[in-house]
């Protein structure tokens, strides 16, 4: 299979990247600035957010780089207490603090002189669907959203995935202890079966997600606002076009599903084959240049006001 990983492939030839940083409610953020070379600015921007507990080089920025080569500015950043970012409490995956980051990251494009302040869209990649269409939904900055492999989950999906109602009740308690936010939890592991992720593919190959960038660290008190959180709500808010990218064997098809019936956003769906799973959409790169080529073409055509079809793209199924 072959893969994409930005710390074991050379840079691209014609592709920049640029370390920059922005505020964030008072804290700084870290990311990396993707852009073609040698083109003529301002260019169409794109913010590109990632799965949970995940750092700017794993799939967030194989996909900016994928999008700057198809000719958009293309940012890559380090959520609030996570990576190369500031912040405290650290390695919390709190959906409405990375919501309001991404927020952030959209004006601070916005203010940059060689971006095109009327054509800024938002890819989210897994979890972060969920915080990138509602920021999408709410912030006039953002104009279009493309979602990969969208995890959208609501309380009562994410109590079936987590073992049922006690289950989950039980993990938000966990996460209201004092001592909460300094109880830290391995992201994944292959041996250690108190992780988050327990042998999980890419998350613990070292050649795919297991880098050394990767914090791979999940505090408990993360437990509370993930389990909690409503991915679907902003189908309801949003209305501006969106593109859902996936597949049958994704991690959480019937979320999608539910997003879907809900919206009333004009929707496009390129759906790959059986044989692609969630972590594929990360890095396999047949996966990843037919998801790229989809939102780079979905991202290109000015945002129409008018609501309504579904159209299917590429071999939908």
């Amino acid at each position: 299979m072959a893969i994409i990983n930005l710390q074991n492939t050379p840079q691209v030839n014609g592709v920049t990247a640029r370390a920059i940083e922005f505020d964030s409610s008072g804290v700084t953020l870290k990311g990396t600035l993707f852009a073609p070379e040698n083109t003529e600015s301002p260019l169409a921007a794109v913010i590109v957010t990632g799965a949970w507990t995940t750092v700017k080089e794993q799939m967030a920025g194989t996909y900016a780089r994928a999008l700057a080569t198809r000719g958009f500015a293309a940012l890559a950043f380090d959520f609030t207490g996570w990576g190369e970012s500031a912040g405290a409490p650290r390695f919390v995956e709190d959906p409405a603090v990375k919501t309001a980051d991404i927020h952030a990251a959209a004006a601070y494009l916005a203010a940059r002189a060689d971006v095109d302040s009327a054509a800024i869209d938002g890819l989210g990649i897994c979890a972060s669907s969920g915080y990138m269409a509602a920021a999408v939904a709410d912030d006039d900055y953002l104009h279009k959203v493309a979602l990969v492999a969208p995890w959208l989950h609501d309380p009562e999906m994410a109590a079936g995935i987590y073992g049922g109602a006690d289950a989950a009740a039980a993990m938000i308690a966990s996460s209201m202890a004092a001592d909460a936010a300094d109880t830290v939890l391995v992201g994944a592991s292959m041996s250690d079966e108190t992780s988050v992720m327990y042998q999980a593919p890419y998350y613990t190959e070292e050649d795919r997600g297991l880098i050394a960038s990767y914090d791979n660290t999940f505090s408990v008190a993360s437990w509370k606002p993930w389990l909690t959180y409503d991915a679907q709500a902003s189908a309801d808010r949003l209305s501006k076009p969106l593109l859902m990218v996936g597949s049958p064997s994704m991690a959480l098809p019937a979320g999608a599903a539910a997003y879907e019936a809900r919206t009333r956003a004009p929707l496009e769906k390129l759906w790959l084959g059986e044989d692609v799973t969630q972590f594929d959409f990360y890095d396999r790169k047949d996966v990843v240049t037919a998801a790229a080529d989809a939102i780079a073409d979905f991202f290109a055509i000015p945002a129409c006001p008018c609501a309504g079809a579904i159209g299917e793209i590429g071999d939908g199924q």
